[in-house]
């Protein structure tokens, strides 16, 4: 039975929204006034997400954690022995957010029409991944649904919280960054003019340093608009020749040699890799179908071609460890354990260990960057302080000596 989503008045005069499920939108209606609301609007719930996805799109999505949350749900029910569309809906009434609800509804009704819930999941890609569903699809196939979705939720659950570790790193010193460059525009408009007048009436030759202050001053104030355009207009010209691919993939490949960045670069796709790898391989999905997929998490377009050769090498009966290694992009711990796990037969078991391994690296060499900026930060942020008080001190001290 479909989904509708529906606008209606309540007797009071108040609008309600909700989903409701019905055998038409005529039959909707008709529910509606039974239960005492005029109803002003009903649509199919597949409709009305798709036309909120062309004009919401950014507000439809679930987060991260959202889809930890609805996949654990939804693996919980599995388990206690509810049928899919049940546990879908019972998901849905737990949802705050009514877009959601109608795609977890629009979802249950592809489900009751006879799909399977990898290919009803394929309805909304831009919130279940390729990866999710080619792992839902694995445990529909093998019957250990329930225990597919729980490690997708664990596996989510982990990204969100590594994303979140570095994101929290990273705000303090882009916090100050912010702060100081706030404080020096205000300093370099507001402040040092007002200061600089006094020394307008005096015949005294000003000190290099004041006068060139006075002169960055005087430029900033007078095209500070045309400044803050530059800066927006530079900031969407990086960004179109970006989307570029071949621009793209020229600056990753460069990325990934920059020092510290090409390490913080490949340890991040690396972790990202292996752990997409280790889910679908555990999930049953073949390996040169798990390498293809784990592929779409790489951010780094030069690492995605270079591991869709990994994955023809692989098709071709070479190892992982030796198709990875030809890359050129991983670290040489990665390789070694992805190879123990080879010899071993636990490569699963491997890839996860490799997964967690490379996000403590990063996360590691993350905090020690931040660490190493903020004091850095802190004295850039006081060298421009002290030219800014040392040229307005310089000409009040060089007028006390001549008055001496």
């Amino acid at each position: 039975m479909p989904a509708f989503e529906y606008l209606a008045l309540d007797p009071n005069g108040r609008r309600r929204k909700g989903v409701v499920e019905g055998d038409s939108g005529r039959h909707v209606r008709q529910t509606l006034r039974d239960q005492g609301l005029s109803p002003l609007e009903v649509v199919a719930t597949n409709q009305g997400t798709k036309k909120g996805l062309e004009r919401f799109s950014f507000r439809l999505g679930m987060s991260q954690l959202g889809l930890a949350m609805f996949t654990r749900q939804l693996a919980t029910l599995i388990a206690a022995g509810l049928p899919i569309e049940e546990a879908l809906s019972a998901v849905a009434q737990q949802t705050e957010r009514r877009r959601v609800t109608s795609m977890i509804m629009t979802v249950r009704s592809r489900v009751l029409e006879g799909q399977s819930l990898a290919s009803a999941l394929a309805e909304f890609p831009s919130t279940f991944a390729s990866m999710f569903r080619s792992t839902v699809a694995s445990g529909e196939q093998s019957g250990h649904l329930d225990t597919i979705l729980n490690n997708l939720a664990t596996y989510t659950e982990q990204r969100f919280e590594a994303r979140r570790n570095v994101e929290m790193a990273m705000f303090y010193p882009i916090l100050l960054l912010v702060v100081a460059f706030f404080i020096v525009g205000g300093l370099m408009v507001f402040v040092v003019p007002e200061i600089v007048r006094v020394f307008d009436n005096t015949d005294a030759e000003l000190p290099f340093i004041t006068s060139a202050l006075i002169g960055l001053s005087s430029f900033v104030r007078a095209y500070f608009v045309w400044i803050a355009l530059v800066i927006i207009a530079a900031l969407f010209g990086v960004r179109w020749l970006l989307a570029r691919p071949d621009i793209r993939q020229s600056w990753d490949r460069r990325t990934v040699r920059i020092p510290f960045i090409g390490r913080i670069v490949s340890g991040s796709n690396a972790a990202r890799y292996a752990s997409t790898l280790s889910i679908l391989s555990s999930s049953g999905v073949p390996l040169v179908d798990a390498m293809t997929i784990a592929s779409e998490v790489v951010s780094n377009e030069w690492m995605k071609l270079r591991l869709s050769d990994a994955v023809q090498r692989v098709t071709e009966g070479s190892s992982l460890r030796a198709a990875l290694e030809s890359t050129g992009s991983f670290p040489s711990m990665f390789l070694h354990m992805i190879a123990s796990g080879e010899s071993s037969g636990e490569l699963d078991v491997m890839l996860a260990k490799v997964a967690d391994y490379q996000q403590q690296e990063l996360e590691r060499i993350v905090t020690t960057l931040v660490r190493l900026f903020e004091p850095l930060m802190l004295l850039v942020m006081a060298a421009v302080v002290l030219l800014i008080v040392m040229a307005i001190l310089l000409p009040i001290l060089n007028m006390n000596t001549l008055v001496m």
